[in-house]
């Protein structure tokens, strides 16, 4: 899952981030409402923390703008207005949900897995290919019937490689979907995960390397 910090308080964002990218979320940061907007207009991201007094473009503006432009991220507002009016008008401006400050991080987290299950588009229970099922909602992952234990990045990567059915995915799709901006283009963290990801996968081997190309399951 990625997701989208549009915080202004950059120890709270960094700390936030830090916690989120430990649970093994994507993460990206923006610290106004205009470079904010801009990044969740350019990268799909599943979930968006949004503080409301933001510098340059207000909260509630990017929230309105993010909503009319048909954006649909989950969006989780941010802030230390936290009344039962500021709260209303908040979802009444296409939030999914509100959090004030300051606020529990396991709590956040809670909320953020929560808002990542809820879709705009009807997906399959599970995803199955090559004798291996991966269910999105459990994060179970079997192959011909056994148990698979993954990591959050490897279970990432192996339900990017899945929903391609069978197409070649590029190192720079994987990077983006699965990884966040700060990701740097020519990392091996790519190639190491699918060592490790093959690795519990067992024999007989099921992703490809195409060379200059990517990967294909």
């Amino acid at each position: 899952m990625r997701i989208l910090i549009v915080e202004d308080e950059a120890d709270l964002a960094n700390a936030v981030a830090r916690g989120l990218r430990r649970e093994g979320f994507a993460v990206d940061l923006a610290g106004d409402g205009r470079s904010g907007l801009e990044k969740a207009s350019i990268n799909d991201y599943d979930v968006v923390l949004l503080d409301r007094d933001l510098p340059l473009l207000h909260g509630d503006e990017v929230c309105a703008e993010l909503r009319a432009t048909g954006n649909e991220a989950r969006i989780l507002m941010l802030t230390a207005a936290a009344s039962i009016r500021d709260r209303v008008d908040g979802l009444d401006l296409g939030a999914d949900d509100y959090l004030g400050k300051p606020f529990d991080f396991e709590e956040l987290a809670a909320r953020v897995r929560a808002l990542g299950r809820r879709t705009g588009t009807v997906r399959p229970p599970a995803l199955e290919r090559s004798g291996i099922t991966l269910d999105p909602a459990t994060m179970v992952v079997t192959r011909d019937g056994a148990a698979v234990e993954l990591t959050r990045k490897e279970f990432a990567v192996l339900h990017i490689l899945l929903e391609a059915d069978g197409a070649v995915v590029s190192q720079e799709e994987l990077l983006e979907r699965a990884w966040d901006e700060q990701a740097n283009p020519f990392t091996n963290s790519v190639r190491m995960t699918l060592v490790t990801l093959r690795k519990r996968l067992g024999d007989p081997p099921v992703i490809e390397t195409i060379v200059g190309a990517g990967y294909r399951l």
